[in-house]
């Protein structure tokens, strides 16, 4: 449902598995035992399961690494391992967040780290439909909120950064600019991509669930913070759940330089457009079943697809 790479490691690509396993691909062959296995302790299923991975910045020296996964209870719990040698370090496991969900839907389980070296976590509203005990606009919650951690720390205390989010499904951090690409699923009309400029400063909203994408949703008041308006959104003609990616900064394609990528789980069309804003454009491509986006080390961009478990890499 993931993939990564890790810092000092550009021969290995790191695939995550719903089920509870992170895998390894090395120079393109699946190596036979994983990384890292929870299978037996999590919740598995529908929107359940593993669902974020993400690298220190000086994973290579420290071997520490995240997961978000859903416990036996469904919570969401961010954990801390440790690798050394390509393995998990017995005993290494910390669990620094858990964060009881109302339902089995909309966990959100994306993490990254930010320029400022802090680990982002985004939330969804707790699930259900239409935010029925109206999460993401409470303040007094984790769920539906975009907060980050400061993982040097042994208890990091979380520092809530926006309100109003649904189910941000992946997230990812232009690394040129630094701004915040999300891609925040929408109800039952509208998904849309929001963006968090870098020095961006105070409380911002992304509006649910007052508005799906820019329309009203619910006739009440905005929560705190500054209201922002998604840069991008599609109805539901053209798919049904956004899954956002990147802004493309390697090389080799130079028809998405500088461009961010996202694409749509149920149709499998892939648009991309300007980081320095402008429409999207429908790309020549589609992915089956496509749950995520991964970034190599310089750039490279890759698809995957979570129907046919097929890992794709954008080419010229």
């Amino acid at each position: 449902s993931d993939l990564t790479q890790a810092p000092g490691e550009p021969g290995r690509l790191y695939v995550v598995e719903q089920v509870g396993r992170i895998r390894v691909v090395e120079k393109g062959r699946l190596r036979p035992a994983p990384l890292l296995d929870v299978s037996r302790v999590i919740t598995a299923g529908g929107e359940q399961g593993l669902l974020g991975l993400a690298f220190a910045p000086d994973y290579a020296r420290s071997g520490r690494f995240f997961v978000n996964y859903s416990d036996a209870a469904g919570a969401t719990v961010i954990a801390r391992y440790r690798a050394a040698k390509g393995k998990v370090v017995s005993g290494s496991r910390r669990q620094l967040l858990r964060v009881p969900q109302p339902y089995a839907n909309h966990n959100g389980g994306h993490l990254a780290f930010g320029p400022d070296g802090k680990l982002w976590v985004g939330l969804g509203d707790g699930g259900a439909g239409g935010d029925p005990e109206n999460r993401a606009q409470d303040p007094g919650t984790l769920l539906g909120k975009l907060f980050r951690l400061d993982v040097t720390k042994a208890s990091p205390t979380p520092e809530v950064v926006g309100l109003g989010l649904r189910n941000p499904w992946r997230y990812s951090f232009d690394r040129k600019t630094g701004d915040l690409w999300i891609g925040d699923v929408g109800q039952g009309a509208i998904e849309e991509i929001d963006v968090l400029r870098r020095g961006t400063t105070g409380l911002v909203n992304f509006g649910w669930d007052v508005y799906e994408g820019s329309r009203t949703f619910e006739s009440k008041a905005l929560g705190p913070g500054r209201l922002i308006q998604p840069v991008a959104e599609y109805s539901h003609a053209e798919g049904c759940s956004v899954t956002g990616g990147y802004v493309f900064r390697g090389v080799g394609v130079p028809r998405l330089a500088g461009r961010y990528v996202f694409g749509d789980y149920c149709s499998g069309t892939i648009w991309s457009m300007p980081a320095t804003g402008g429409s999207p454009r429908v790309e020549p491509v589609e992915v089956e079943g496509l749950t995520s986006f991964g970034e190599g080390l310089k750039g490279e961009l890759y698809a995957v697809s979570g129907e046919t478990g097929t890992i794709f890499r954008f080419a010229r």
